[in-house]
């Protein structure tokens, strides 16, 4: 028994699909975690409209050798200063959870609210 036209293709199936903010949040928190390397827990979502898209707010500590054995080149290998690396991790994020969730994003914003010391792995 094969399912009507319809329903194989997708095509004429009314109804809608609805992704909650949780969901947004959940994802949007782990999209930041891994890229920032640290723990989710620890990271703050908020989502505001921006003229019909989606505006997402991140809050979070960043990942940091320890800081009396930084070296420039430690700098560089951990991905640049704070500043540099908040920076780059905009259009990534915005990326990642509008593929993820297929939201259309407006922008990121990044606000590093303190540093985390990372001994012993490799800080992204």
């Amino acid at each position: 028994m094969t399912a009507p036209p319809a329903i194989q293709t997708g095509a004429g199936l009314a109804g809608h699909n609805r992704i909650s903010t949780q969901a947004l949040t959940s994802t949007a928190k782990a999209a930041a975690s891994e890229y920032f390397g640290v723990p989710a827990q620890q990271v703050r979502v908020q989502w505001t409209d921006d003229r019909g898209l989606l505006a997402l707010s991140v809050s979070l500590p960043i990942a940091l050798p320890p800081l009396q054995a930084l070296t420039p080149a430690m700098l560089q290998h951990a991905g640049g200063t704070v500043w540099e690396r908040a920076h780059a991790a905009k259009p990534v994020l915005l990326r990642r959870v509008a593929d993820l969730t297929g939201s259309r994003l407006s922008r990121v914003d990044i606000r590093i609210t303190g540093a985390l010391p990372v001994e012993g792995r490799r800080v992204q």
